[in-house]
């Protein structure tokens, strides 16, 4: 099972790493970035498919999906210069506060 996760963790990585370089890729113009969307995104999704095989769809699926979205925000605000505000704060939070009770709720199962 700590194979799944350590997988879904890289899987993550890969989603996030796909999405920044769909930002640099500028609408497909860019080669390389491009490249990189596509490679970063297929590893992404093989990972999932291979970690639905351990963990419930609807668990990892919200780890995946949640963790990114919250990462990627992170970075744009840290990194690109994206703007912050207390509901884009207070958005991210309960985006990781779901995670993590849905991730509690099936441990106590």
């Amino acid at each position: 099972m700590l194979y799944s996760w350590m997988i879904l963790f890289i899987s993550i990585f890969a989603e996030v790493s796909g999405t920044l370089c769909l930002k640099y890729s500028h609408g497909f113009s860019r080669i390389i970035p491009t490249i990189f969307v596509f490679i970063f995104y297929g590893l992404s999704f093989w990972g999932l498919s291979v970690v639905l095989k351990k963990i419930e769809v609807g668990i990892a699926y919200a780890v995946w999906a949640g963790i990114g979205t919250a990462a990627v925000a992170l970075i744009g605000i840290c990194f690109l210069g994206e703007r912050v505000s207390a509901m884009k704060i207070a958005s991210l939070m309960l985006i990781i506060v779901g995670v993590v009770g849905l991730n509690f709720s099936t441990s106590t199962q």
